[in-house]
């Protein structure tokens, strides 16, 4: 029975976040136990399709156009060089590529029409396809669910009140906006936000508020430490502590305990013993690669290394569309035929083709 509760409220998650920290991790854990496999972390691959020049004014975000920083701006990749691009990020164990463009808003016309081919192109390597491309209408969200899409990003970045802090030309209910035109397709939301911007517990509190209350939640929830860059507003912040981390990954488990947790950007300031940690409390995703859009992230090849070290392994893509039974026994059905399962979109289960029931039904 899904433990899944859409009536928290900023004093329950209070009191888990200060919960001790050897209890959090107790609690979480279990939880985590109860609905995910503990050895399994799912891989992304983030690839900024198109770079710098954006008009708003994120106070974290170095594509910001009004800040100067030393991001180099590119033009909309083509299809081709995304293509590459995923290509490489599957061998080296990713199952899932997150297309990141440097826009309000998506904007009908070539550049998304070219954006949709992309996702076409990705879904026939058979990854899932994760889009974040600003604010998106009812009517794109369908066409790119028509093209493949298996999930849309767009962060909540931290509490309503302190939203206003940190963003001033997009509003909290414009992003809300945006998930719900997500959902209303049968694209998968990922939604999460970003802490070490200056926000206080209580803030922490509110953003897994807005996100724990979305009903359903979202399946994808980033945890992002602040990256600091130079020449933007949020220069001078401090790294956020480990323990920080520790506590809002345990957190959001436990307040979302469906809910793959990513952990995100700030990696890099991060030990393998910290993100062992976060691990354990409940992370079950990262990013991998050198670079997330703009700001640096560990090799891909110390990331599997860390897999190794710790006994992880990368999950295979789509898995968390399908209920474990069915997993195992389509998968138990496929081994016994001698062939692989294929999985597919967008009903999200195994797909046989004609061959495989035929050789099944000779089996029986």
């Amino acid at each position: 029975m899904s433990e899944t509760r859409h009536n928290w409220t900023k004093e329950d998650i209070l009191e888990i976040y200060n919960t001790p920290l050897m209890d959090l991790l107790y609690n979480a854990a279990t939880i985590h136990r109860k609905h995910h496999d503990p050895n399994t972390v799912q891989v992304s691959t983030l690839l900024s399709i198109k770079t710098g020049g954006c008009p708003e004014d994120c106070g974290y975000c170095p594509q910001a156009a009004r800040y100067h920083t030393d991001i180099e701006g590119n033009d909309l990749m083509s299809v081709q060089h995304v293509k590459a691009q995923a290509l490489r990020a599957k061998s080296s164990g990713s199952s899932r590529i997150c297309m990141g463009a440097a826009w309000r808003n998506v904007k009908d016309g070539e550049e998304f029409d070219q954006v949709l081919e992309m996702v076409r192109t990705i879904n026939k390597l058979d990854m899932e396809v994760c889009c974040t491309l600003g604010m998106i209408t009812e009517n794109q969200a369908q066409r790119l669910a028509e093209a493949g899409l298996y999930a849309y990003n767009h962060n909540l970045d931290s509490s309503e009140e302190y939203y206003k802090e940190v963003i001033s030309t997009r509003g909290y209910e414009d992003r809300l906006e945006t998930i719900d035109n997500v959902r209303k397709t049968n694209v998968t939301v990922c939604s999460g936000g970003i802490i070490g911007m200056g926000e206080n517990a209580e803030d922490r509190a509110g953003m897994l508020v807005a996100l724990s209350t979305l009903n359903p939640q979202p399946e994808s929830v980033p945890i992002n430490a602040l990256v600091a860059v130079e020449g933007t507003p949020l220069e001078d912040q401090k790294p956020v502590s480990i323990w920080d981390m520790i506590r809002m990954v345990a957190t959001t488990r436990i307040v979302m305990p469906e809910t793959q947790v990513r952990l995100s950007a700030g990696r890099t300031e991060m030990t393998r013993e910290g993100q062992a940690m976060c691990f354990f409390a409940g992370a079950n995703s990262i990013f991998a690669g050198d670079k997330l859009l703009t700001t640096p992230n560990p090799d891909v090849n110390a990331d599997m290394e860390m897999f190794k070290m710790l006994g992880l392994n990368p999950q295979k893509p789509f898995i968390k569309k399908m209920q474990p039974e069915t997993v195992e026994a389509q998968d138990s059905q496929y081994q016994a035929l001698g062939e692989k399962p294929k999985w597919t979109r967008p009903e999200h289960k195994i797909e046989r083709n004609e061959e495989a029931k035929q050789k099944a039904k000779v089996l029986k």
